[in-house]
């Protein structure tokens, strides 16, 4: 058996306007986060950490934002096209780990919600799932609610 480890970090502006999606919940908020896709910068903490452990490259190879097919896309369905190339390459994920960094909205009351919508698409339990919130204690970008950022951790395991 082969084991791998993958680490990922993702960060969006906050912008009126635009949804708050993470984790594939939309979250409700005044705010949402900024880019190409959904933005969903949990999801694309995953994504990078998935790709990385297998030296697959980052999101940005396979989602290019310069590319006006990924204009809005579901980050879930980028996470499942993903979850297809692990699996061509003979690996199924054993957990993720992740942490969330937002100053607002309080995240805790939707974490349920964001593991089971990802565990549905990576074929998991829920348990298998963590998600974290904190916040950057007034500091830096995150810390002025100017962005919001994710870390994630995968272990992949393979035959």
């Amino acid at each position: 058996m082969t084991i791998r480890i993958g680490n990922g970090y993702d960060i969006h502006r906050l912008v009126a306007e635009r949804p708050l999606i993470l984790g594939g919940v939309k979250i409700p908020h005044e705010l949402g986060l900024l880019g190409h896709s959904d933005a969903d910068a949990l999801t694309h903490a995953i994504m990078d950490a998935m790709l990385g452990a297998l030296s697959l490259g980052d999101i940005g190879h396979y989602f290019p934002p310069t590319d006006p097919k990924w204009a809005g896309a579901d980050s879930l369905v980028l996470l499942s096209q993903v979850q297809t190339l692990v699996k061509a390459n003979g690996f199924r994920v054993g957990n993720i780990d992740s942490v969330i960094v937002a100053e607002r909205p309080k995240l805790k009351p939707h974490i349920s919600a964001m593991r089971s919508r990802l565990a549905d698409v990576l074929e998991l339990k829920p348990d298998q799932i963590g998600i974290k919130a904190t916040t950057n204690e007034k500091l830096g970008p995150v810390g002025r609610e100017e962005g919001i950022a994710a870390y994630a951790v995968v272990l992949l395991f393979g035959d």
